[in-house]
């Protein structure tokens, strides 16, 4: 019953996302009181995504290291700098900018493995960028978000740090450590909590969107260019990714695993960043990124499939 119930919520994510956003802003006032639950549903979220993993994903990195070091530099240098330059030139908004960089400077997100799995990537490549990127990002992170706000806005960088050590580091270490004690066999256990994770995943968006209600009481132009240019940003990821992935390494499994590494993005983390550290604005464009994700890595596969057919040996 539970994977059937988790099966439709993963089939209805497009649609439950964009709901779940429109909720959080229609009841904001509820939302509002409900932040400190949104770091206990990720702590919950991460630790459920890293039952499964072992230790031993983190030994393909000497079979790719070069794949590896490519999504961890296109992650959080080549995405953020170009996300900044785009829509500084776009917008005269610092804080739209900040949001915008936030939005393709967290890590890359785990549901990134389903689709690498459907489009036949290579899925120990994927799993093993999940584990390193998830455990680099407390320290990497501050440090793009330092550098971004510079004195405008004074962050709390140790704080930041230890809110994602207990956001995503100390989960995942205990569901590896779950599922290294149990040798890997977690699926039952898995199975069983993934609908909850979405559940989760639900509740983070909602709350978070609760953020943002007071831009969004008026349609603007500022508005649906910002909803506009967050699409392009998130379509751009995924594109950019097939195309420097293909020039440097040609494998179609390994590409194809570059491609949604690339473009799905652990959004929640980023929106809990934005609305803990940062002015209400800013929160914006990442929680308009959780609008795309799902729809833009079901038209990508499309695009994955027709690239393996004529590039496939």
């Amino acid at each position: 019953m539970l994977n059937a119930f988790n099966s439709k919520i993963q089939e209805l994510m497009p649609i439950l996302t964009p709901l779940c956003v429109v909720l959080g802003v229609i009841f904001h006032n509820i939302g509002g009181h409900l932040l400190f639950l949104v770091p206990i549903l990720f702590a919950f979220m991460t630790f459920t995504g890293s039952l499964g993993m072992r230790f031993t994903d983190v030994k393909v990195f000497k079979k790719h290291p070069g794949a590896i070091l490519f999504v961890i530099l296109f992650l959080h240098i080549l995405m953020p700098v170009w996300a900044y330059f785009l829509s500084s030139f776009i917008f005269d908004d610092h804080l739209l900018v900040i949001g915008f960089v936030i939005s393709v400077a967290v890590p890359t997100g785990v549901t990134s493995i389903i689709w690498i799995s459907i489009c036949r990537g290579n899925f120990p490549l994927g799993l093993s960028i999940i584990l390193i990127d998830t455990l680099l990002a407390p320290f990497i992170l501050p440090v793009i978000l330092d550098a971004l706000a510079g004195e405008a806005i004074k962050l709390d960088t140790a704080s930041i740090i230890l809110d994602l050590i207990w956001m995503i580091v100390l989960p995942s270490i205990l569901g590896l450590v779950i599922s290294e004690l149990r040798k890997g066999r977690v699926k039952e256990m898995s199975q069983m909590l993934a609908p909850f994770s979405k559940l989760s995943l639900f509740g983070i968006v909602a709350i978070n969107s609760s953020a943002v209600a007071p831009f969004l009481t008026d349609i603007t132009f500022e508005l649906i260019g910002v909803i506009l240019f967050v699409f392009i940003l998130a379509g751009s990821g995924y594109g950019l990714a097939l195309i420097l992935g293909h020039l440097l390494f040609r494998n179609t499994q390994t590409v194809t695993s570059l491609v949604f590494l690339g473009g799905m993005r652990n959004i929640a983390i980023g929106t809990v960043i934005a609305v803990t550290y940062f002015p209400p604005k800013v929160a914006m464009p990442v929680v308009f990124g959780m609008l795309f994700q799902q729809v833009l890595a079901s038209l990508y596969a499309k695009v994955v499939n027709k690239y393996q057919a004529k590039y496939e040996v």
